[in-house]
């Protein structure tokens, strides 16, 4: 009988929560601690521990790309120079909501919308965010227009509820497998991780506990 593998996480925010668990969840792992949620500059402070710590145990780290690189590839460099073995540093392209959008049967029926208006290239999108609140402006859903659209005024980027809604929509309603042949960059996630369990399940090791030095790191 196969083990179970345990897989940390580092994300940006809550919404990366829950397509960071399902993710591991769909590769056949099983999420473990889950770190970071208050932004970018907080992962980039701790990427070498969670590298260190990566050396012996799964981790899977997902940052946006944003606009801090043309491409994943140099992004993915200036972050972590020497990956290990059980690494998987991974770029959501350019942000996690391109990969939320390439459901596009699942996403209009969550909003409210026609099919044909979901974008037909998420990654291409130099806004995803953006484009996922547009989304919502356009919905049929009164409450979604409510929950999701910021209010007139009020200088935030998302409405009062955006981030449970995605949320809502990533655990109840986002088929990550369909998702992943219009997202390359959630297509190569999936495939890392599978190769960290498959290799992590070669070891045969005993159970034992997660190293204290790791247990220690402040994140």
């Amino acid at each position: 009988m196969d083990r179970t593998v345990i897989i940390h996480a580092a994300v940006e925010g809550i919404i990366d929560e829950a397509v960071v668990q399902k993710l591991i969840i769909e590769a056949g792992g099983s999420p473990g601690a889950i770190y970071g949620k208050t932004g970018k500059v907080f992962l980039y402070q701790k990427i070498h521990g969670f590298n260190n710590a990566a050396k012996a145990w799964p981790w899977l780290v997902l940052v946006d790309l944003d606009h801090d690189a043309e491409c994943a590839p140099p992004f993915c460099t200036q972050w972590v120079t020497a990956p290990s073995p059980y690494l998987c540093f991974r770029v959501a392209v350019r942000e996690v909501e391109s990969w939320l959008m390439a459901d596009a049967e699942t996403l209009a029926s969550f909003l409210g919308l026609r099919h044909a208006i979901i974008p037909k290239d998420p990654e291409g999108l130099a806004d995803p965010k953006r484009e996922m609140v547009n989304l919502a402006r356009r919905s049929r859903k009164e409450a979604i227009r409510k929950d999701m659209v910021p209010r007139q005024g009020s200088g935030w980027p998302v409405g009062p509820a955006y981030a449970s809604r995605m949320i809502e929509y990533v655990l109840n309603h986002w088929r990550l497998e369909v998702a992943a042949r219009r997202a390359a960059s959630l297509k190569r996630a999936i495939a890392c991780l599978r190769r960290v369990i498959k290799e992590e399940k070669s070891r045969n090791r005993p159970k034992r506990s997660w190293p204290t030095s790791i247990r220690k790191m402040q994140m």
